[in-house]
């Protein structure tokens, strides 16, 4: 069922709807989450915040726009939910004024934080399944067999998968790196 279907489905409030909402777009919810964050949660923390989102996706269902699809939706709404978690920690956790830079200063965090950006940017650029078995084996330590099963392929053809986008990948960051 293609995006603008399921939109509809749940704007009249299938409960089926939802659950397939959820099966689809958790990887994609998962992603824009861990992208926000930069690495600033726990694993838990980012399952919490993915289930509010479908949470908030079924009460506001009536108020979607079917012409839209989810995604725009769904990745506005993880946004969202990452940087309000992000502002309760903050304020949560103060550092003192003489706690080190984690990670040698703040010219290394932009560091990581553009590798990151770039990585991820490659990973989305790899299409599916790819893309969702990339996240579920390497972000969320998904087991291959677990994750081969949900997407439909061997266990095997899961392994040339991951084999042939690391090398992709690295061509792709290789070839950025050089601009």
């Amino acid at each position: 069922m293609d995006e603008r279907r399921l939109a509809e489905k749940l704007k009249a409030r299938s409960r089926p709807a939802l659950d397939q909402a959820v099966r689809r777009f958790t990887p994609y919810v998962g992603t824009v989450i861990c992208r926000t964050l930069s690495g600033r949660a726990a694993r838990e923390d980012v399952e919490e915040l993915t289930a509010d989102v479908f949470l908030a996706l079924w009460e506001h269902a009536p108020d979607l726009d079917p012409a839209q699809g989810l995604r725009p939706w769904l990745a506005a709404a993880a946004r969202n939910r990452a940087v309000d978690f992000l502002r309760r920690q903050r304020s949560a956790d103060p550092l003192p004024e003489d706690a080190p830079a984690p990670g040698g200063g703040p010219e290394d965090l932009l560091v990581r934080r553009d590798q990151a950006a770039r990585l991820w940017e490659a990973v989305e650029e790899l299409g599916e399944p790819d893309r969702t078995l990339f996240f579920r084996y390497y972000y969320e330590e998904a087991s291959l067999k677990e994750t081969a099963l949900e997407l439909g392929l061997s266990q095997t053809a899961a392994k040339q998968r991951l084999f042939r986008g690391r090398k992709k990948l690295k061509a792709m960051l290789s070839e950025g790196a050089d601009d």
